[in-house]
């Protein structure tokens, strides 16, 4: 499956969260990465992501493995994504070590998660705050196979004008490179 997402760094949060919050219940979380890579930037260069999180939310700690494949639509980054839930995160990041991925960059992200459904498709829809960053963020995402991207990403805009977010917000940044660049 491809995640068709679109993110933004948003001008007005608290209307966007009041728009959110129309449409579902938030959850907050606290997301905290972990990327790999090896010695010589390999995966990074190849457009590929492999990373260990655990979220932690009031009610449940949980962690996953993911790996993304190379965005297949350049302008929004949208990539194929392969994920599993993993109950020794140690042991994993033991594992990914000894395979000669290390840990190139690791981060905290405060998130309010909103999930629901909206012409067919199921959102998640989820406003970010990372410490070393300047801003506020919105991530949407919806998933899709690889002949519904098109489509998925124009859900996604759809959306996100419903939300008030205009085409100028919108970015492409990661995450991981302005940690890097703020930590610099």
């Amino acid at each position: 499956m491809i995640e068709a997402e679109l993110k933004a760094r948003l001008a007005d949060p608290d209307a966007v969260r009041s728009a959110l919050a129309g449409r579902a219940e938030v959850e907050k979380a606290i997301y905290r990465d972990t990327y790999y890579d090896t010695p010589d930037g390999a995966l990074d260069r190849a457009g590929r992501e492999l990373r260990l999180r655990t979220v932690e939310t009031p009610d449940l700690v949980r962690h996953l493995l993911t790996f993304k494949d190379p965005a297949v639509d350049e302008a929004s980054g949208s990539k194929p994504e392969h994920e599993t839930t993993v109950a020794a995160p140690t042991a994993v990041a033991h594992m990914l070590d000894a395979l000669g991925y290390g840990a190139s960059i690791a981060f905290t992200k405060d998130c309010e998660n909103y999930r629901f459904s909206d012409g067919g498709r199921e959102f998640l829809a989820t406003v970010v705050r990372v410490p070393e960053i300047e801003g506020t963020f919105l991530e949407v995402e919806t998933m899709a196979e690889e002949h519904d991207v098109d489509q998925a990403l124009a859900a996604v805009r759809d959306l996100l004008g419903e939300l008030g977010v205009a085409p100028a917000e919108l970015t492409t940044e990661l995450y991981s490179d302005a940690v890097r660049a703020a930590r610099a």
